[in-house]
């Protein structure tokens, strides 16, 4: 059988050089996501050194609906921002300049609860950002943006555009699910440190609650931010670490009848102060 008899079999008539035009328009909207991509983390930048440019009632506005029971709405902002400027992740910097402004905040009041002198506590702060807020989230972001191009990227959809997770968005991501930790871990903990740092099996408890439950919030979030994206599929493997969580979380109370239980909260004190 001929091509030409190939393309009008059934009567339709498929013009000819219509897999070259559509290779060529994939990749020439490839090429203009990667420039709007870049273009949005040089935005990003100039806007971190400028106060007045960030929204920050939008950013409030956002860490309260991470806090709801829909935090999955905080997403769609995301969606409305592809449609209009071609990229997923955030041009505005205000989330984590107030994220970071409340880190600071905290461990300033975490010096002051525990006594500790100037150096320790500047120690505590620059643990606090450049490896529980900053360095974590480079390495969780870096690695969840591998794997979801690399084995999440649903390649049979013929609905969109070959598409990849911009590093700036998988930040994000890390971003939102640092909060909802930020507002137990450093926020609710604080207030209960009398009751926490006790030797009862009632402080055991309401410590790991603490921790287990901000973990899988983290975990939760994170599943939420790149389900969010219509070009991937499987992102319940981000959910995972939730089931590690709980069976730690179960072991660990169960030890305790045995000796062998341990309480998050006085273990944290213990590195961060002792």
């Amino acid at each position: 059988m001929t091509v030409d008899a190939t393309r009008h079999r059934g009567g339709l008539s498929v013009p000819s050089g219509g897999d070259t035009l559509a290779t060529a328009t994939r990749k020439t909207m490839a090429a203009a996501s990667s420039v709007s991509a870049s273009a949005s983390h040089a935005q990003y930048l100039s806007r971190l050194i400028d106060f007045k440019q960030m929204d920050v009632q939008s950013a409030l506005d956002q860490m309260k609906t991470l806090l709801s029971t829909r935090p999955h709405v905080v997403y769609k902002t995301s969606y409305y921002r592809k449609q209009t400027k071609n990229h997923w992740a955030r041009d505005d910097p205000a989330f984590a300049a107030l994220e970071f402004i409340f880190i600071t905040i905290s461990c300033i009041a975490y010096s002051i609860s525990f006594r500790v002198p100037i150096t320790e506590g500047i120690a505590f702060f620059l643990y606090s950002v450049l490896f529980n807020w900053l360095g974590l989230g480079f390495i969780i972001a870096t690695a969840g943006r591998e794997m979801a191009n690399r084995h999440l990227t649903d390649t049979k959809s013929n609905s969109h555009v070959r598409q990849s997770v911009e590093w700036l968005y998988a930040f994000d991501i890390h971003c939102n699910a640092f909060f909802p930790v930020f507002v137990l871990l450093y926020g609710l903990q604080f207030f209960l440190l009398p009751l926490v740092l006790g030797k009862s099996l009632v402080s055991l408890i309401v410590s790991n609650t603490l921790y287990a439950g901000a973990f899988s919030w983290y975990w939760y979030i994170t599943h939420l931010g790149y389900r969010a994206l219509p070009f991937l599929s499987q992102t319940e493997v981000f959910l995972f670490p939730i089931a590690a969580i709980a069976l730690v979380y179960v072991l660990n109370l169960v030890g305790y009848f045995f000796g062998m239980g341990w309480n998050a909260s006085r273990i944290m004190a213990h590195i961060y102060f002792d």
